[in-house]
């Protein structure tokens, strides 16, 4: 993206049926790039800091109205983002190169963190339903995983990313200390309560737990290997049944994960099996989980995130979108991202803008 400008993005969603088992995005953003302006000043990394979570916050919140879900909401506020970012450039921040002491430029993804915070803070309390609840940022990135990827399935790269806008490390934190994750080639698979068992984690005789996950996680597992009577006596000693905030996440996790049944009505996800037991057994005032209805959304729905007058028009096709801007901007250098399947020239996001 080296000489360019981020000016306008199209968000083209799609019907497309996913299985709970493996996700992919559902949407397909088009950047819209043209020349930039040279120029010898320099903007400072926190005088845009602000107006860089003012305006994933107001872009996601704009998406999510229109039907934006899942994983393509954090990627909604990538356009959005990249456009502040590419029309301050160069963009320094307050580190310095060890050799010749000059301020280092942003890398892009550094932006692209807080936007994915912004997403995170806004989707919490939509499955809260409105509510701030505290919980922990390893209970944080569990919840959001469901909510953001809609499967067990999902990239390590999607998984890392939300990592480090909740302060985690993935590979330490998830995967190897709370085991609430397994790698599998460029995908992690988030493992069954049972699957984190480990002493003084998910484990029936501890005193006490560090992360809400772990305790939820310990009652699901109990529940399911011992029975309602069983959890009801480690509810009772853990003080659980009138703990605001287990029930709190009870609740969003089955605002998050997929609620898809088979034929004979049973739950896909064994996970939702075991909440709605355990819903039924201690706080029957929570309302049953819904069947999950497919996405009513046509297919060519094309959403201009910003920049309308530059982007004004009628909405193409899916098959002529970058032929035809191409052909319009024909005197400028032009180029279109697409995310959710070609995202290379933004991706890794450490590349000069």
């Amino acid at each position: 993206m080296v000489g360019f400008i981020v000016q306008g993005d199209w968000t083209r969603r799609c019907l497309r049926k996913r299985p709970a088992t493996k996700n992919s995005a559902a949407s397909t953003i088009l950047l819209v790039c043209r020349n930039r302006k040279k120029s010898t000043a320099s903007v400072w990394w926190d005088d845009l800091k602000t107006k860089v979570r003012e305006t994933a916050r107001q872009k996601a919140a704009q998406f999510e109205a229109q039907g934006v879900k899942g994983v393509d909401l954090y990627i909604s506020t990538f356009g959005p983002v990249l456009s502040i970012i590419s029309e301050n450039w160069p963009v320094l921040t307050s580190q310095t190169d060890p050799k010749s002491g000059d301020p280092l430029p942003l890398k892009p993804g550094e932006a692209l963190d807080l936007a994915r915070q912004e997403v995170v803070n806004l989707r919490k309390r939509g499955l809260l339903l409105g509510r701030a609840v505290e919980f922990d940022p390893v209970t944080d990135w569990y919840l959001l995983a469901w909510d953001a990827f809609r499967a067990q399935e999902f990239p390590a790269d999607e998984a890392r990313k939300l990592a480090l806008a909740l302060g985690l490390d993935l590979e330490k934190d998830l995967v190897r200390d709370k085991r609430l994750v397994g790698k599998k080639s460029a995908s992690v698979v988030l493992n069954l309560p049972a699957g984190g068992r480990k002493k003084g984690m998910v484990d029936p005789d501890a005193q006490g737990f560090p992360h809400l996950i772990d305790a939820l996680h310990t009652a699901m597992m109990i529940c399911d290997e011992e029975g309602s009577k069983a959890c009801q006596v480690f509810f009772d000693r853990q003080g659980l049944r009138t703990d605001s905030r287990i029930k709190a996440l009870v609740q969003a996790m089955m605002e998050a994960i997929p609620t898809t049944r088979d034929k004979a009505g049973k739950f896909l996800r064994p996970e939702m099996t075991t909440l709605d037991a355990l819903r039924v057994l201690f706080w029957d005032d929570l309302p049953a989980p819904k069947e999950e209805e497919p996405p009513k959304i046509e297919p060519q729905k094309l959403l201009a995130s910003f920049d309308e007058e530059e982007v004004e028009g009628d909405e193409p096709e899916e098959d002529e979108v970058e032929s035809e801007e191409t052909r319009r901007h024909g005197e400028e250098d032009h180029a279109a991202y697409g995310i959710g399947g070609v995202w290379e020239g933004v991706r890794g996001c450490d590349a000069d803008l």
